[in-house]
This record gives C-alpha cells, sequence and structure tokens, in this order.
C-alpha cells in the first residue's frame, strides 16, 4: 500500500492515480521494468545538496544529473550528493530509497529536470520497493510546484 501520507494527500486533492504492483526492485530502470513502464515515465529521486541545502532532483529513469549543468541552472556554488544518514529519518513510513517525490509533503524543495515535465504521465516509488503511482504529471506540477530546469542530456537532440 502506498505510504498512508502520500495516498490521504492525493486523495484530499482529487488526483487520479493508479497503484502499480511489482516484483522487489531498488534501482528506477529495474523498476520500470519489473512494472512496465517507460523508463521515460518513470521519476526516480535523487537527494542532494545545494549550498548544503538538502533538495530533491526527480528526473527520468535513464538520465544521469549532469552536476554541471544543475550548477549553471539552479546557480548552486557547491553541489554534492546527499548522503543516505543526511535523509534517513526525513521520510517516515518509507522504505530508504523509495521516496515518493513529493518533498513538498517533507518541507524539501524538489527540482525537475526539463525531460520529465514534457511527459504527460509520471510514474514514481510509493514508499516502498514494490509499489508504484502513475498519475498525470500536469497533476504532480499542480500538487508539488516544483522549480523545473535542465540538468541532464536526456532528451536533448
Amino acid at each position: 500500500m502506498p505510504v498512508k501520507r502520500l495516498r490521504e494527500y492525493l486523495d484530499s486533492h482529487n488526483v487520479m492515480y493508479v497503484v502499480l504492483s511489482h516484483s522487489p526492485a531498488y534501482t528506477a530502470q529495474e523498476i520500470a521494468r519489473a512494472a512496465h513502464v517507460p523508463g521515460q515515465e518513470m521519476a526516480k529521486t535523487v537527494m542532494v545538496r545545494l549550498d548544503g541545502e538538502l533538495v530533491m532532483i526527480v528526473m527520468p529513469a535513464p538520465a544521469k544529473v549532469r552536476f554541471g549543468l544543475l550548477a549553471e541552472a539552479s546557480g548552486a556554488g557547491q553541489i554534492e550528493l546527499a548522503r543516505e544518514k543526511d535523509f534517513v529519518g526525513l521520510f517516515p513510513g518509507c522504505e530508504l530509497g523509495a521516496m515518493p517525490p513529493f518533498g513538498n509533503l517533507y518541507d524539501i524543495p524538489v527540482i525537475v529536470d526539463a525531460a520529465l515535465a514534457e511527459d504527460e504521465k509520471i510514474c514514481f516509488n510509493a514508499g516502498t520497493h514494490t509499489e508504484l503511482i502513475r498519475m498525470s504529471y500536469a497533476d504532480f506540477d499542480a500538487l508539488v510546484k516544483p522549480t523545473v530546469m535542465r540538468m541532464s542530456e536526456y532528451g536533448v537532440t
């Protein structure tokens, strides 16, 4: 079952979503394959520190964060991947590494890669390593109000 806080939040905003169950998987690419979801719709969450502030980065499963692009787009002088110990207790009810990209529920800023923002649908971990939520990107954007910036080479022609 999706993490209670997220489910209640989506339901309270009358958002249409689907919960997809899959065999245990831990990387975004594995999850997309297990759930039969296109990789470009599967959002992965990466925790980083921008000038010391913890930030949630959300991008397509096949994409890789390009720190130079992220620095340029965000204006941050120092960027580093967050360590698990930096966020281990911040997502109650979620399995480590399976937190949904709703930083607004946890007072954490969210930045979405521009490539993901172009999708009609978005899929993401629902707080466990065996469930996803699929919903419209427009609803996700309206609820989370993320900052959108280009921070990967994914989808660039």
